[in-house]
């Protein structure tokens, strides 16, 4: 028998806690590039992930995530799509996400280069919350848990214990009921495997204080901070106009609201293009500054201000941008 250890547990035993080891990349650490509702609609566009991916490291990937039930076999299944109404022919996350960044994770364990970890944060968007939903996700995640930046579960959940750097971050979303699945019902002790946004108070404005809307600070499992464009200029992408001094003071405070409690920040979906290059694209009008030059703007100034994760569907151009203003 041999005493060799397999692959898989040769790169469990690189992902385990080293003594002394860095944490994960924190708040204003990095600016990336979230490569917004990166999967195909309707068959088409299947090749975001891949532009995706050929942009980075490191970057954020977004995920919608739908609980679909086949009326044929009554089963039902997550697949990742932005919702109804679902296909049924919508890809697995396993198979879309996990698998495709196989090649990318493993590398990363085997050169051990924690320092410049996670190098690929996944973000959730439910578009369903059914407890069995969650709980699918839960145990996918368990099979790739020796990828995940992990926190240990606290008896006190207000207390945000050190995180365990891996190559992948999940993120998810606001929800009381995700905070229950992923975090109350996982016993103390144990690893948390994906961390919640904070529960926005009052209206998300850009007139609205940031310590009205985000009052605390992070916990032990709430430790980002996901915002529309419109807690910035007044209407959003939409109604955005010049650029001035007093947007990005607005910015500059939001972030640094964020930052000193702990948290990511978001800001989405930051896109500029012709309305024909947008639906050509897939794209939403809802996101559109109107132009590439007024988006550009709106991604140098969330660099200087120091935003974690930038939105956007122009995937390779914004990380280009980013990479010449580093």
């Amino acid at each position: 028998m041999s005493l060799r250890p397999s692959r898989r547990e040769f790169l469990a035993l690189a992902a385990a806690p080293l003594l002394g080891a860095p944490p994960p990349a924190g708040p204003g650490a990095r600016t990336q590039m979230d490569a917004h509702n990166c999967y195909p609609y309707d068959g088409r566009w299947a090749d975001r992930i891949d532009r995706a991916l050929s942009a980075g490291p490191p970057l954020a990937i977004e995920q919608d995530l739908f609980w679909y039930t086949g009326p044929a076999t009554g089963q039902p299944r997550s697949l990742v799509t932005h919702g109804k109404p679902a296909r049924g022919d919508e890809p697995s996350m396993r198979d879309y996400f996990f698998e495709r960044i196989r090649p990318l994770m493993e590398k990363a364990l085997l050169e051990g280069n924690r320092g410049a970890w996670p190098l690929v944060t996944l973000n959730l968007d439910f578009k369903s919350d059914e407890a069995a939903h969650h709980a699918s996700v839960w145990d996918l995640l368990r099979e790739y848990e020796h990828w995940l930046c992990t926190a240990e579960r606290l008896a006190d959940p207000a207390r945000a214990a050190p995180m365990t750097a891996g190559p992948l971050l999940v993120l998810t979303g606001e929800a009381d009921s995700q905070e229950h699945d992923f975090h109350d019902i996982v016993p103390v002790g144990e690893r948390l495997r994906l961390f919640g946004a904070v529960a926005v108070k009052g209206r998300r404005e850009s007139t609205t204080p940031p310590e009205v809307m985000v009052p605390g600070a992070a916990t032990n499992y709430r430790r980002w901070w996901n915002n529309p464009w419109k807690v910035v200029e007044r209407g959003g992408q939409a109604k955005a106009g010049f650029w001035t001094g007093v947007e990005q003071a607005r910015l500059n405070t939001l972030v640094r609201h964020a930052h000193d409690r702990g948290l990511w920040i978001r800001f989405y979906t930051l896109d500029g293009d012709t309305p024909a290059a947008m639906k050509a694209n897939g794209w939403f009008d809802e996101y559109n500054f109107g132009s590439r030059g007024a988006a550009e703007t709106r991604w140098a100034a969330a660099r200087r201000a120091g935003v974690d994760y930038i939105a956007s569907d122009h995937y390779e151009a914004l990380a280009r941008f980013l990479g010449r203003l580093t």
